[in-house]
């Protein structure tokens, strides 16, 4: 009679040993000391950990790995150099498909694993019962049914975030959300770390928690520019994380107590609403703000440091966000964008970075979203003893912006569409003083696709109709001279200036104005946007709202620039509200002339009837046009 077979208790059945327990171990290592070090990279060694357990083949190297899921050149790299050292300590002939003896066993469990092992079900439960974080809507009873609630730790930046917005909203008659600059501001007195500048050897910031807080529908995310708001579950978590805070510091009178302190110390340029109209006249102005992180390295206070003639100059449209430059606290810095350096004909762009450096300009390369070349303000700092970084310096970029155009370059913008697009992206740019600089080809000019008429007529509209100031030149030496008498006109332009850092998404386009210098005041205070905020107001393809998008539509149609758009846009924001005041026209006639008497541009001219009925029949005629 044969033997009964064995009963199989259960539907788990083992896993098979890796035959590759040595990588695994390494594997394991290296994905345990990143999540000792905070970094994000322990999730990709956690990947590749589970792809090497899945492959039963053993493997004699590192570069065989690469066709497994999750492994690239440089975890292959890190394996070959370990096994290399393996080969050095135990000798050639050493057996790489099983481990030394007494070794612990290789590819550990994962840390973050959400799935608790049964040996800690109960006391998990008991924690989650008396931390008072359990979990999210409770399922069933199993300890692999709950999740635990995210609570972000005290005094990072999710914690801060939250904590900012809900005061806000405690506040009577406030908006109900807040923009990135004005939250960045009053989060950081309430973090340790700095929103803006990454810690030593990674790229995240403070800020870098606000996708967590999204992901989780604790915060929401809308409108560009971007407005943030809580949640309904993200106002409860926050409720709940402002009564400890008000428990452990003695309630929020102290609050505000500390934070109207820290204003007076750090020079912050926030707005008490709780002052009297009387106590307003009595007090001082205040001085715009930087971070207290940045003011604390510097060392600043409010009073005599700040004379009474930069308090009266100070623009007064709105609060500006990121603190001031003092003269002699700045440099004046070209920006050259990078595309002016590689590519194309690389023999002529490296002849510009030659002819700078050689007439001495001080130059940095790097992406610009708009324009090819401008000014900045760079913040003087210095090495703080200990650290291996000195501190982020603030830049401020100054109202000039240059766009390069040879004749060639010109001529294909003309036929492609490019041209009247930058144009229109320059005046909205938000810098003031937007300049062409015009390269002539010579006789190459008789040569081009467009006739030289058109492009001398393209010249001067570009002057005269658009208003932009052209500077024309012969070649690239020229062009290299030109940014250099402008780089040292601007340096003595703003070099006894003080220099405030304003915010657009907290002014709107048309709140603070950005001036020149007078001489009317010794230290004339200027209102100038952020490198940072310019350049990501100036992606060409970001989200848009529903306005741009519409003035977009329009001027694809041929004839309908960009001022006969912004005309139309004055009185029909919306394709909803232009539709809308087609439908309440009384005849067809009516609606053809619809906008046939809107006035645009510095002439004060009708649309005209042909291209409101242009626009009438693109919107509102059924089936093709004819």
């Amino acid at each position: 009679m044969p033997a009964p077979e064995p009963v199989r208790l259960g539907r788990k059945r083992a896993l098979p040993v890796s035959p590759n327990p040595l990588f695994l171990r390494w594997l394991t290592e290296l994905r345990d000391s990143a999540r000792e070090k905070g970094l994000k990279t322990q999730h990709v060694y956690n990947k590749a950990i589970g792809s090497l357990q899945k492959y039963p083949l053993p493997l004699e190297n590192a570069r065989e790995a690469k066709i497994l899921q999750n492994f690239g050149d440089g975890i292959c790299k890190l394996l070959d150099e370990k096994l290399q050292r393996y080969y050095k300590e135990h000798g050639p002939d050493a057996p790489i498909h099983s481990l030394p003896e007494g070794a612990p066993p290789a590819g550990g469990p994962d840390n973050n694993s959400l799935a608790p092992n049964k040996k800690s079900n109960v006391p998990q439960e008991g924690k989650k019962e008396s931390g008072g974080g359990g979990g999210r809507g409770g399922g069933r009873g199993g300890g692999r049914g709950k999740k635990r609630e995210y609570v972000p730790q005290k005094r990072s930046g999710g914690y801060a975030v939250l904590l900012t917005l809900y005061r806000h909203i405690q506040i009577p008659g406030d908006k109900g959300y807040m923009f990135k600059m004005e939250l960045q501001n009053e989060a950081q007195l309430l973090c340790d770390k700095s929103f803006s500048a990454p810690d030593l050897g990674t790229k995240y910031t403070a800020w870098s928690s606000v996708s967590t807080l999204i992901k989780r529908d604790l915060v929401v995310k809308t409108h560009s520019p971007a407005r943030y708001a809580l949640s309904e579950e993200g106002a409860s978590l926050a409720g709940r994380l402002a009564s400890e805070e008000q428990g452990s510091s003695g309630g929020p009178e102290q609050i505000v107590e500390e934070r109207d302190r820290s204003e007076e110390n750090d020079v912050q340029g926030l707005v008490d609403l709780t002052v009297s109209d009387e106590e307003e006249k009595s007090v001082t102005p205040p001085v715009p703000g930087r971070p207290a992180w940045e003011s604390q390295a510097r060392g600043e206070a409010a009073g005599p440091s700040v004379s009474g003639e930069a308090q009266a100059s100070e623009p007064s449209g709105g609060r500006p966000s990121g603190g001031r430059l003092l003269p002699g606290d700045y440099d004046i810095i070209l920006c050259v964008d990078f595309i002016e350096t590689t590519g194309g004909s690389n023999h002529c762009k490296q002849d510009l970075v030659k002819e700078l450096q050689r007439n001495g300009v001080t130059f940095d390369v790097r992406k610009l979203n708009v324009g090819d070349f401008l000014w900045v303000a760079r913040e003087r700092v210095a090495p703080i003893p200990g650290q291996l970084r000195a501190p982020e310096a603030k830049e401020l970029v100054l109202d000039y912006i240059i766009e390069r155009k040879r004749m060639d370059d010109l001529c294909g913008s003309i036929i492609d569409g490019r041209f009247r697009e930058q144009k229109f992206r320059l005046k909205r740019c938000g810098l003031s003083k937007p300049i062409y600089l015009v390269e002539e080809c010579g006789t190459a000019a008789s040569h081009m696709s467009l006739p030289e008429a058109t492009l001398q007529q393209a010249i001067i509209n570009t002057q005269v109709v658009d208003g932009f100031f052209v500077k024309r030149v012969q070649d690239v030496r020229e062009s290299a001279a030109y940014l250099t008498v402008m780089t040292r006109y601007l340096t003595r332009l703003y070099q006894n200036s003080t220099l405030v850092c304003r915010s657009r998404e907290l002014e709107g386009d048309g709140g603070m104005k950005p001036s020149l210098p007078s001489s009317s005041s010794s230290t004339p205070s200027l209102s100038l946007l952020s490198f940072a905020e310019f350049n990501y107001g100036a992606i060409k393809n970001k989200s848009q709202t529903v306005r741009e998008v519409f003035a977009r539509q329009l001027m694809q149609i041929s004839g309908l620039s960009g001022d006969k758009a912004a005309a139309i846009l004055d009185r029909y924001t919306t394709l909803c509200s232009l539709l809308s005041a087609y439908e309440s026209c009384p005849s067809e006639a009516d609606r053809e002339k619809l906008l046939s008497n809107i006035r645009y541009g510095k002439l004060n001219r009708n649309i005209g009837p042909a291209l409101s009925r242009t626009v009438y029949q693109l919107y509102c005629t059924k089936g093709p046009l004819s």
